[in-house]
């Protein structure tokens, strides 16, 4: 391991939270793949397949949110672990109705259910912001890392909750994810001495961190987020058509995983760089990269072309990532980080989720490779609202990094000596 990696493990608990984050992680790439396996192995429709799926995305965007604000104000263990329960018992309920041919209307009961998972790469990067709150640098690679991490969850994710629900048993992808998810989740909150200390109700003012006045910097990164998740959506439906057009359906879950490869590897690069100069001019920079890349798309015509092209998109992925965590860390109170972590994600979902049905309209009424229009005009979309908001975050975040914050939590100390 490089040695800026090497450095932020040297802090005690660092390996542990990481290793169990990673666990609780893989159901985010595992569980849509694998209930639509399991569905249109069951009933050969993939129509209800792609529907709890998207049911299932919706409900994660609603839910996780609300959640991360919850762990904000009460801490990890105690919110995490009743949370994953719930989302644990309605996988189960999900598994069983389908292999008994229940009623429709109880799939997208428990697929709402399952929904309510915790966003768990929100509770590690919070963990790291704590320890290294201050240290700009250990804080960059320690970001850098997490979207590594997310990347192998995204590439190996797919392939096991495939494999194993069409090797094994229909319900066997959903059900080992779920088992990840209540280990990793367990594990994690178990180590206490690295959970961040939970902010009182007194200390949480102006509601919601995406509607507070102090927090506009980050209502442009969702935003901008939303039309990302579009682009990935689209990326990942087309990507499926456009190998099933030419034969090859299997193949596209490689020339998929091409595709985080290269958001992998410029990640790992990327924490190695010391970089100056404002972060919000680099992911301005990172959101034009990845709208400019998706044009390449249009013009291959076959698979190998189209994993080259989706490899050079990649590599622009986890460098704006890594940016946006840092921006969010600047803009957001710290009694509200988790939650403004998390926001971020459901701007992704929400976008993946139109996205992919945006992709699918396309390419039933035109075809695959007219469907890599929709990621392009995503990234233009992204583009254009990280141009129009990027006054809001180059100038100094209305929370002074931490300023607000510190300052109320400076006056309860006052008040009390």
């Amino acid at each position: 391991m490089p040695s800026p990696y090497r450095a932020i493990f040297s802090a005690p608990g660092t390996k542990g939270f990481s290793a169990a984050g990673f666990l609780g992680r893989m159901p985010l790439s595992m569980m849509g793949i694998g209930v639509v396996t399991m569905v249109s192995q069951l009933t050969g429709r993939y129509g209800l397949a792609g529907a709890l799926s998207a049911t299932l995305a919706m409900s994660a965007a609603v839910c996780g949110p609300q959640v991360s604000r919850l762990v904000d104000r009460y801490g990890q263990r105690r919110v995490l672990r009743p949370v994953t329960l719930v989302a644990v018992a309605a996988v189960a309920g999900l598994l069983v109705c389908a292999q008994q041919g229940a009623p429709e209307w109880t799939l997208f009961v428990f697929s709402v259910g399952a929904g309510c998972v915790p966003s768990v790469g929100s509770m590690v990067r919070s963990r790291w912001a704590e320890i290294y709150r201050g240290s700009g640098r250990d804080l960059h690679t320690a970001y850098s890392w997490e979207s590594i991490v997310d990347e192998v969850c995204f590439i190996f994710g797919p392939i096991i909750s495939i494999g194993l629900s069409t090797a094994w048993f229909p319900e066997a992808g959903p059900l080992i994810a779920a088992a990840f998810l209540l280990v990793g989740v367990f594990w994690l909150t178990a180590q206490r001495a690295t959970e961040p200390m939970p902010h009182p109700k007194s200390q949480h003012t102006g509601g919601s961190a995406l509607r507070s006045l102090r927090s506009r910097g980050l209502q442009v990164l969702v935003a901008t987020f939303v039309a990302t998740g579009a682009i990935f959506g689209g990326v990942d439906v087309v990507t499926v058509a456009f190998a099933e057009e030419r034969g090859h359906k299997a193949a596209a879950s490689l020339v998929l995983a091409v595709y985080a490869l290269g958001s992998c590897l410029a990640g790992a690069v990327f924490g190695l760089l010391h970089l100056k100069g404002n972060p919000a001019t680099r992911w301005l920079v990172g959101v034009g990269a990845m709208a400019v890349s998706m044009i390449p798309l249009l013009l291959a015509g076959n698979l190998p072309l189209l994993a080259v092209a989706l490899f050079v998109a990649g590599l622009a992925i986890a460098p704006t990532m890594v940016t946006t965590m840092a921006l969010v860390e600047a803009h957001v109170p710290r009694t509200k980080l988790t939650e403004g972590m998390t926001w971020t994600s459901t701007g992704l979902a929400v976008g993946v989720a139109l996205g992919s049905s945006a992709a699918g309209w396309v390419v039933d009424a035109a075809g695959a490779k007219a469907g890599y229009a929709v990621p392009v005009v995503a990234g233009a979309l992204a583009a254009a609202v990280a141009f129009l908001g990027y006054r809001r975050l180059a100038g100094p975040a209305a929370t002074g990094g931490r300023g607000e914050d510190d300052r109320h939590l400076r006056t309860d100390d006052e008040r009390v000596a």
